[in-house]
Protein backbone atom coordinates (compact mmCIF):
# COMPACT_ATOMS: atom_id res chain seq x y z
CA UNK A 1 0.00 0.00 0.00
CA UNK A 2 1.15 3.39 -0.47
CA UNK A 3 2.11 5.01 2.36
CA UNK A 4 0.37 8.16 1.61
CA UNK A 5 -2.60 6.23 1.61
CA UNK A 6 -1.61 4.65 4.46
CA UNK A 7 -1.06 7.83 6.33
CA UNK A 8 -4.70 9.14 5.01
CA UNK A 9 -6.96 6.41 6.25
CA UNK A 10 -4.98 6.31 9.33
CA UNK A 11 -5.80 10.26 10.13
CA UNK A 12 -9.62 9.42 8.66
CA UNK A 13 -9.94 6.65 11.52
CA UNK A 14 -8.18 8.92 14.29
CA UNK A 15 -11.06 11.90 13.17
CA UNK A 16 -14.19 9.30 13.33
CA UNK A 17 -12.81 8.34 16.71
CA UNK A 18 -12.31 11.91 18.43
CA UNK A 19 -15.57 12.31 16.71
CA UNK A 20 -17.34 9.51 18.40
CA UNK A 21 -16.05 10.43 21.73
CA UNK A 22 -16.92 14.46 21.53
CA UNK A 23 -20.37 13.03 20.72
CA UNK A 24 -20.22 10.82 23.62
CA UNK A 25 -19.21 13.21 25.79
CA UNK A 26 -21.70 15.59 25.10
CA UNK A 27 -24.51 12.47 25.73
CA UNK A 28 -23.02 12.26 28.80
CA UNK A 29 -22.62 15.74 29.64
CA UNK A 30 -26.48 16.66 28.42
CA UNK A 31 -27.59 12.88 31.04
CA UNK A 32 -25.71 14.98 33.69
CA UNK A 33 -27.36 18.34 33.11
CA UNK A 34 -30.94 16.87 32.85
CA UNK A 35 -29.81 15.17 35.83
CA UNK A 36 -29.23 17.62 37.86
CA UNK A 37 -31.67 19.76 36.74
CA UNK A 38 -34.28 17.13 37.63
CA UNK A 39 -32.90 16.48 40.67
CA UNK A 40 -33.22 20.62 41.95
CA UNK A 41 -36.90 20.13 40.93
CA UNK A 42 -37.87 17.66 43.14
CA UNK A 43 -35.57 19.27 45.87
CA UNK A 44 -37.70 22.49 45.39
CA UNK A 45 -40.69 20.79 45.32
CA UNK A 46 -40.09 18.48 48.20
CA UNK A 47 -39.08 22.00 50.18
CA UNK A 48 -42.59 23.66 49.13
CA UNK A 49 -44.66 20.47 50.04
CA UNK A 50 -44.00 21.41 54.12
CA UNK A 51 -44.71 25.03 53.33
CA UNK A 52 -48.07 24.83 51.64
CA UNK A 53 -49.13 22.13 54.54
CA UNK A 54 -48.28 24.69 57.09
CA UNK A 55 -50.27 27.59 55.40
CA UNK A 56 -53.10 25.43 54.31
CA UNK A 57 -52.84 24.61 58.66
CA UNK A 58 -53.21 28.24 59.07
CA UNK A 59 -56.02 28.98 56.80
CA UNK A 60 -57.90 26.39 58.50
CA UNK A 61 -57.48 26.94 62.03
CA UNK A 62 -59.62 30.39 62.86
CA UNK A 63 -57.53 33.01 64.38
CA UNK A 64 -57.43 32.91 67.77
CA UNK A 65 -59.25 35.75 69.56
CA UNK A 66 -59.75 34.85 73.28
CA UNK A 67 -61.61 38.21 74.44
CA UNK A 68 -64.17 37.86 71.09
CA UNK A 69 -64.37 34.75 69.44
CA UNK A 70 -65.13 35.23 66.04
CA UNK A 71 -67.59 31.57 65.52
CA UNK A 72 -68.42 29.66 68.32
CA UNK A 73 -66.52 26.25 68.31
CA UNK A 74 -67.49 22.88 69.89
CA UNK A 75 -66.27 23.61 73.48
CA UNK A 76 -65.18 21.54 76.94
CA UNK A 77 -66.66 22.21 80.08
CA UNK A 78 -63.52 24.30 81.40
CA UNK A 79 -63.95 26.53 78.45
CA UNK A 80 -67.28 28.54 79.57
CA UNK A 81 -65.30 29.51 82.78
CA UNK A 82 -62.83 30.75 81.18
CA UNK A 83 -64.48 33.04 79.23
CA UNK A 84 -66.90 34.23 82.04
CA UNK A 85 -64.03 36.83 83.33
CA UNK A 86 -63.80 39.11 79.87
CA UNK A 87 -67.48 39.24 79.80
CA UNK A 88 -68.00 39.76 83.66
CA UNK A 89 -65.45 42.82 82.84
CA UNK A 90 -67.89 43.87 79.81
CA UNK A 91 -70.52 44.34 82.56
CA UNK A 92 -68.79 46.02 84.90
CA UNK A 93 -67.12 48.91 82.59
CA UNK A 94 -71.06 49.15 80.97
CA UNK A 95 -72.52 49.67 84.71
CA UNK A 96 -69.88 52.36 85.45
CA UNK A 97 -71.00 55.85 85.04
CA UNK A 98 -69.91 59.52 86.02
CA UNK A 99 -72.01 61.14 89.29
CA UNK A 100 -72.17 64.40 88.91
CA UNK A 101 -72.95 66.76 91.88
CA UNK A 102 -73.79 70.47 91.29
CA UNK A 103 -72.64 72.23 94.33
CA UNK A 104 -72.83 75.91 95.52
CA UNK A 105 -70.44 77.96 98.22
CA UNK A 106 -71.38 80.77 100.27
CA UNK A 107 -69.54 82.49 103.12
CA UNK A 108 -70.53 83.00 106.48
CA UNK A 109 -72.28 85.99 105.58
CA UNK A 110 -74.12 84.11 102.72
CA UNK A 111 -72.19 85.17 100.04
CA UNK A 112 -71.62 83.05 96.61
CA UNK A 113 -67.90 82.40 96.54
CA UNK A 114 -67.03 81.48 92.58
CA UNK A 115 -63.58 81.39 92.39
CA UNK A 116 -62.60 78.17 93.76
CA UNK A 117 -60.51 75.22 92.13
CA UNK A 118 -60.98 71.36 92.15
CA UNK A 119 -58.76 70.79 95.05
CA UNK A 120 -60.32 72.96 97.13
CA UNK A 121 -63.06 70.24 97.30
CA UNK A 122 -63.19 66.88 99.08
CA UNK A 123 -66.13 64.46 98.37
CA UNK A 124 -67.25 61.04 99.96
CA UNK A 125 -69.76 58.32 98.96
CA UNK A 126 -71.29 56.59 101.76
CA UNK A 127 -67.96 58.20 104.23
CA UNK A 128 -65.23 56.88 101.41
CA UNK A 129 -63.22 59.62 100.03
CA UNK A 130 -63.86 59.28 95.92
CA UNK A 131 -61.40 60.85 93.50
CA UNK A 132 -62.68 64.23 91.89
CA UNK A 133 -62.19 63.01 88.02
CA UNK A 134 -64.15 66.18 86.48
CA UNK A 135 -64.52 69.92 87.82
CA UNK A 136 -66.04 72.75 86.20
CA UNK A 137 -67.79 76.40 86.85
CA UNK A 138 -71.19 75.91 85.25
CA UNK A 139 -71.62 79.60 85.06
CA UNK A 140 -72.63 79.45 81.31
CA UNK A 141 -74.03 76.36 80.99
CA UNK A 142 -77.90 75.48 79.44
CA UNK A 143 -80.38 75.45 82.52
CA UNK A 144 -83.55 73.79 82.56
CA UNK A 145 -86.12 75.13 85.14
CA UNK A 146 -89.80 74.20 86.31
CA UNK A 147 -91.84 76.36 87.90
CA UNK A 148 -94.47 74.92 90.56
CA UNK A 149 -97.17 77.43 91.76
CA UNK A 150 -99.61 76.51 94.52
CA UNK A 151 -103.21 77.82 92.87
CA UNK A 152 -105.11 76.55 95.79
CA UNK A 153 -107.37 78.69 97.63
CA UNK A 154 -104.42 79.24 100.43
CA UNK A 155 -102.90 81.49 97.50
CA UNK A 156 -105.45 83.41 96.34
CA UNK A 157 -104.19 86.92 97.74
CA UNK A 158 -100.80 86.47 96.88
CA UNK A 159 -101.07 84.86 93.64
CA UNK A 160 -100.72 88.40 91.70
CA UNK A 161 -97.07 89.23 93.27
CA UNK A 162 -96.12 85.99 92.27
CA UNK A 163 -97.30 85.99 88.46
CA UNK A 164 -95.48 89.68 88.67
CA UNK A 165 -92.25 88.43 90.58
CA UNK A 166 -92.19 85.10 88.06
CA UNK A 167 -92.47 87.62 84.91
CA UNK A 168 -89.30 89.59 85.99
CA UNK A 169 -87.32 86.14 86.92
CA UNK A 170 -88.22 84.73 83.46
CA UNK A 171 -87.09 87.55 81.96
CA UNK A 172 -83.78 87.96 83.56
CA UNK A 173 -82.72 84.04 83.80
CA UNK A 174 -83.74 82.85 80.84
CA UNK A 175 -81.00 83.10 78.01
CA UNK A 176 -82.12 82.86 74.64
CA UNK A 177 -81.29 79.55 72.61
CA UNK A 178 -79.76 77.87 75.55
CA UNK A 179 -82.18 77.90 78.82
CA UNK A 180 -85.44 76.27 78.80
CA UNK A 181 -88.89 76.48 81.20
CA UNK A 182 -92.34 74.89 81.91
CA UNK A 183 -94.87 76.31 84.02
CA UNK A 184 -97.31 74.00 86.18
CA UNK A 185 -100.07 74.75 88.50
CA UNK A 186 -101.23 72.61 90.97
CA UNK A 187 -104.15 72.68 93.21
CA UNK A 188 -106.68 70.28 93.49
CA UNK A 189 -105.18 69.28 90.27
CA UNK A 190 -101.90 69.48 88.61
CA UNK A 191 -101.85 71.10 85.74
CA UNK A 192 -99.01 71.78 82.89
CA UNK A 193 -99.70 75.18 81.64
CA UNK A 194 -96.63 75.43 79.57
CA UNK A 195 -94.39 72.66 78.22
CA UNK A 196 -90.52 73.08 78.02
CA UNK A 197 -89.85 76.41 75.91
CA UNK A 198 -87.42 78.88 75.45
CA UNK A 199 -89.59 81.63 74.58
CA UNK A 200 -90.26 84.21 77.02
CA UNK A 201 -94.03 85.21 75.27
CA UNK A 202 -94.96 81.79 76.03
CA UNK A 203 -94.39 81.64 79.41
CA UNK A 204 -95.88 84.94 79.55
CA UNK A 205 -98.94 84.06 78.24
CA UNK A 206 -98.90 80.94 80.74
CA UNK A 207 -98.02 83.08 83.27
CA UNK A 208 -101.28 85.00 82.49
CA UNK A 209 -103.41 81.69 83.04
CA UNK A 210 -102.35 81.25 86.93
CA UNK A 211 -105.93 81.83 89.10
CA UNK A 212 -107.34 80.22 92.17
CA UNK A 213 -109.85 77.38 91.35
CA UNK A 214 -113.76 78.98 92.53
CA UNK A 215 -115.45 76.58 94.89
CA UNK A 216 -119.18 75.77 94.47
CA UNK A 217 -120.88 73.04 96.44
CA UNK A 218 -124.28 70.56 95.58
CA UNK A 219 -125.78 68.99 98.56
CA UNK A 220 -125.48 65.33 98.62
CA UNK A 221 -127.83 62.44 100.57
CA UNK A 222 -125.18 62.08 102.99
CA UNK A 223 -125.56 65.34 104.60
CA UNK A 224 -122.98 67.32 105.15
CA UNK A 225 -120.89 65.81 102.43
CA UNK A 226 -120.76 67.56 98.83
CA UNK A 227 -118.59 67.49 95.95
CA UNK A 228 -117.00 70.51 94.97
CA UNK A 229 -115.92 71.80 91.60
CA UNK A 230 -113.01 73.89 92.70
CA UNK A 231 -110.78 74.34 95.39
CA UNK A 232 -110.24 71.71 98.11
CA UNK A 233 -106.95 70.01 97.38
CA UNK A 234 -103.55 71.07 97.19
CA UNK A 235 -101.45 68.28 95.23
CA UNK A 236 -97.96 69.64 95.79
CA UNK A 237 -96.14 65.96 95.96
CA UNK A 238 -97.78 65.30 93.03
CA UNK A 239 -96.60 68.27 91.10
CA UNK A 240 -93.03 67.41 92.05
CA UNK A 241 -93.75 63.68 90.82
CA UNK A 242 -94.78 64.24 87.93
CA UNK A 243 -92.36 67.24 87.33
CA UNK A 244 -89.75 65.11 88.02
CA UNK A 245 -90.77 61.57 86.14
CA UNK A 246 -92.38 63.45 83.13
CA UNK A 247 -90.31 66.28 82.33
CA UNK A 248 -86.75 66.65 84.13
CA UNK A 249 -86.13 62.89 83.96
CA UNK A 250 -85.69 63.52 80.40
CA UNK A 251 -83.79 66.42 80.31
CA UNK A 252 -79.62 66.56 80.65
CA UNK A 253 -77.60 69.15 82.10
CA UNK A 254 -78.48 71.20 85.18
CA UNK A 255 -81.91 71.15 86.04
CA UNK A 256 -83.94 72.85 89.26
CA UNK A 257 -87.55 73.13 90.11
CA UNK A 258 -89.10 76.32 91.68
CA UNK A 259 -91.81 75.97 94.11
CA UNK A 260 -94.22 78.90 95.53
CA UNK A 261 -96.43 77.35 97.87
CA UNK A 262 -97.27 77.51 101.71
CA UNK A 263 -95.93 73.89 101.55
CA UNK A 264 -98.88 72.64 102.62
CA UNK A 265 -100.16 69.07 100.70
CA UNK A 266 -103.52 67.66 100.46
CA UNK A 267 -104.88 65.13 98.55
CA UNK A 268 -101.99 63.91 97.04
CA UNK A 269 -101.61 60.03 95.80
CA UNK A 270 -97.77 60.97 95.84
CA UNK A 271 -96.23 60.59 99.43
CA UNK A 272 -93.57 63.42 100.91
CA UNK A 273 -90.56 60.34 100.49
CA UNK A 274 -92.24 59.25 96.64
CA UNK A 275 -91.79 62.84 95.96
CA UNK A 276 -87.98 63.68 97.08
CA UNK A 277 -86.76 60.58 95.63
CA UNK A 278 -88.52 61.18 91.99
CA UNK A 279 -86.45 64.57 92.28
CA UNK A 280 -83.15 62.80 93.15
CA UNK A 281 -83.51 60.16 90.57
CA UNK A 282 -84.24 62.98 88.17
CA UNK A 283 -81.14 64.80 89.21
CA UNK A 284 -83.04 68.01 89.95
CA UNK A 285 -82.70 70.34 92.58
CA UNK A 286 -86.02 72.11 94.30
CA UNK A 287 -85.54 75.58 95.10
CA UNK A 288 -88.71 76.36 97.42
CA UNK A 289 -90.17 79.63 98.17
CA UNK A 290 -92.74 79.97 100.97
CA UNK A 291 -94.91 82.54 100.65
CA UNK A 292 -97.94 81.47 103.71
CA UNK A 293 -100.89 83.99 103.94
CA UNK A 294 -101.50 82.75 107.34
CA UNK A 295 -104.90 84.27 107.58
CA UNK A 296 -106.18 81.86 104.39
CA UNK A 297 -106.05 79.47 107.71
CA UNK A 298 -107.86 81.34 110.17
CA UNK A 299 -110.99 82.69 108.25
CA UNK A 300 -112.12 79.73 106.56
CA UNK A 301 -110.76 80.62 103.20
CA UNK A 302 -109.18 77.06 102.34
CA UNK A 303 -110.75 74.18 102.97
CA UNK A 304 -108.67 70.72 103.57
CA UNK A 305 -109.96 68.80 100.56
CA UNK A 306 -108.56 66.16 98.83
CA UNK A 307 -108.43 65.75 95.46
CA UNK A 308 -106.36 63.11 92.40
CA UNK A 309 -105.59 64.84 88.81
CA UNK A 310 -102.94 64.38 86.38
CA UNK A 311 -101.35 66.45 83.63
CA UNK A 312 -104.90 68.23 82.67
CA UNK A 313 -106.98 66.28 84.47
CA UNK A 314 -109.76 66.50 86.66
CA UNK A 315 -110.15 66.61 90.54
CA UNK A 316 -113.00 66.48 92.58
CA UNK A 317 -112.96 67.60 95.71
CA UNK A 318 -114.04 65.81 99.08
CA UNK A 319 -116.23 67.44 102.18
CA UNK A 320 -117.53 70.92 101.69
CA UNK A 321 -116.21 74.15 102.66
CA UNK A 322 -114.50 74.55 106.46
CA UNK A 323 -111.85 75.45 108.09
CA UNK A 324 -108.62 73.90 108.39
CA UNK A 325 -107.31 73.63 112.09
CA UNK A 326 -104.71 74.90 112.93
CA UNK A 327 -103.46 72.22 115.06
CA UNK A 328 -103.53 70.05 112.35
CA UNK A 329 -101.98 72.28 109.98
CA UNK A 330 -98.94 70.51 108.88
CA UNK A 331 -95.24 72.43 109.00
CA UNK A 332 -95.50 73.62 105.66
CA UNK A 333 -91.96 75.24 106.74
CA UNK A 334 -90.09 72.05 107.89
CA UNK A 335 -91.74 70.39 105.01
CA UNK A 336 -90.34 72.51 102.06
CA UNK A 337 -86.96 73.02 104.13
CA UNK A 338 -86.98 69.12 103.86
CA UNK A 339 -87.16 68.83 100.47
CA UNK A 340 -84.94 71.31 99.23
CA UNK A 341 -82.29 70.00 101.77
CA UNK A 342 -81.87 66.40 99.88
CA UNK A 343 -82.37 67.53 96.31
CA UNK A 344 -79.93 70.33 96.61
CA UNK A 345 -81.87 73.11 96.82
CA UNK A 346 -82.50 75.46 99.08
CA UNK A 347 -85.78 77.03 100.92
CA UNK A 348 -86.21 80.75 101.23
CA UNK A 349 -89.21 82.72 102.81
CA UNK A 350 -91.02 85.55 101.99
CA UNK A 351 -90.80 88.30 104.76
CA UNK A 352 -91.35 92.47 105.04
CA UNK A 353 -87.32 92.50 104.44
CA UNK A 354 -87.23 89.85 101.90
CA UNK A 355 -89.54 89.90 99.15
CA UNK A 356 -90.01 87.33 96.00
CA UNK A 357 -88.54 89.61 93.50
CA UNK A 358 -85.11 89.57 95.62
CA UNK A 359 -85.71 85.46 96.24
CA UNK A 360 -85.79 85.38 92.90
CA UNK A 361 -82.54 87.16 92.46
CA UNK A 362 -80.76 84.69 95.03
CA UNK A 363 -81.73 81.92 93.05
CA UNK A 364 -80.10 83.08 89.63
CA UNK A 365 -77.52 84.27 91.51
CA UNK A 366 -76.79 80.83 92.70
CA UNK A 367 -77.82 78.91 89.47
CA UNK A 368 -75.38 80.96 87.38
CA UNK A 369 -72.21 80.32 90.15
CA UNK A 370 -72.23 76.28 91.25
CA UNK A 371 -69.31 73.79 90.64
CA UNK A 372 -69.81 70.70 88.80
CA UNK A 373 -67.74 67.86 90.22
CA UNK A 374 -67.51 64.37 88.50
CA UNK A 375 -66.68 61.14 89.74
CA UNK A 376 -66.96 57.11 89.36
CA UNK A 377 -67.88 55.53 92.44
CA UNK A 378 -65.15 53.14 93.90
CA UNK A 379 -67.88 51.02 94.41
CA UNK A 380 -69.92 50.74 91.18
CA UNK A 381 -73.61 49.00 92.01
CA UNK A 382 -76.25 48.34 89.09
CA UNK A 383 -78.81 47.69 91.65
CA UNK A 384 -81.33 50.87 92.56
CA UNK A 385 -79.48 51.97 95.79
CA UNK A 386 -79.32 55.10 97.71
CA UNK A 387 -75.75 56.34 98.60
CA UNK A 388 -75.28 59.74 100.56
CA UNK A 389 -73.07 61.98 99.19
CA UNK A 390 -71.17 64.66 101.22
CA UNK A 391 -68.79 67.58 99.53
CA UNK A 392 -67.10 69.93 101.73
CA UNK A 393 -64.47 72.75 100.78
CA UNK A 394 -60.88 73.32 102.73
CA UNK A 395 -61.54 76.54 103.52
CA UNK A 396 -62.75 77.53 106.98
CA UNK A 397 -66.11 79.53 107.27
CA UNK A 398 -67.46 78.32 103.81
CA UNK A 399 -70.54 76.29 103.70
CA UNK A 400 -71.35 73.76 100.69
CA UNK A 401 -74.77 73.37 99.07
CA UNK A 402 -75.13 70.29 97.29
CA UNK A 403 -77.15 67.03 97.12
CA UNK A 404 -77.02 64.87 99.65
CA UNK A 405 -77.32 61.08 97.80
CA UNK A 406 -78.24 59.67 94.62
CA UNK A 407 -79.78 56.34 92.66
CA UNK A 408 -77.35 54.33 91.53
CA UNK A 409 -80.00 52.49 89.17
CA UNK A 410 -83.26 53.21 87.57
Amino acid sequence: MNPLTAMRKKSKAMLDYESRARKSRNIIFSALVLAAFTVSLEGASWSQQPQQSQSQQQQSQPPQQPLQPTSPAPQSPTQPQQQAAPQSQSKISTEVKLVTVYASVRDKHGKIIPNLNQSDFALQEDARPQTIKYFARESDLPLTLGLLVDTSLSQRRVLDQEKNASYSFFDHILRENKDKAFLIHFDREVELLQDLTASREKLRSALELLDTPEFTTTRGSGGGSGRGHGGGGTLLYDSIYLASNELMKKQQGRKALIILTDGVDHGSKESLNTAISSAQRADTAVYSILFADEDAYGSGGRGGFGGHGGYGGGGMGRGGPGRYPQQQRPDGKKILERISKETGGQLFEVKKKLSIEQIYAQIEEELRNQYSLGYTSDRPNADSTYHLIHVTVNQKDLTVQAREGYYSGP
